[in-house]
């Protein structure tokens, strides 16, 4: 077992006014897997601005300026969410939902393993050798 340590004491996070979270099983059970990177980034924006309730009201204007998406990679990203069960809007109002017991049937990525030059490359590093340059 790895023994954590502070690295900086003078920057130690703390919790002032907002606080947002993601819980450990959005990692551990697949949701985060699941999702393209324009709903990753949509589902952070609307975890990192919502109330305690999980709402927000961003315009889709103001997620579209501040992500950098186009609107239709807006649409995409909101209904994928929606779809996965992962948030709920009624045009003007989000809400960040509370994660379903499991993930939606078909909300899974087949995920592709990393090419075998790839897996060579990260089992030096893992295994502190030289890169072979």
């Amino acid at each position: 077992m790895i023994k954590k340590k502070v690295l900086d004491p003078n920057r130690v996070r703390c919790i002032e006014r907002g606080f947002s979270f993601i819980p450990h099983r959005f990692l551990t059970e697949g949701y985060l897997a699941s999702l393209r990177q324009k709903e990753l980034l949509l589902y952070f924006f609307l975890v990192l601005v919502s109330d305690r309730h999980g709402l927000s009201f961003y315009s889709y204007e103001a997620i579209c300026s501040l992500l950098q998406l186009s609107t239709d990679d807006y649409i995409e990203a909101r209904d994928g969410l929606i779809g996965k069960d992962l948030i709920a809007f009624d045009g003007t109002l989000f809400q960040v939902l509370d994660l379903p017991a499991t993930l939606p049937a078909g909300a899974g990525r087949e995920l592709r393993p990393h090419p075998p030059k790839v897996r060579h490359r990260m089992g030096q590093t893992l295994q502190g050798e030289p890169d072979g340059r």
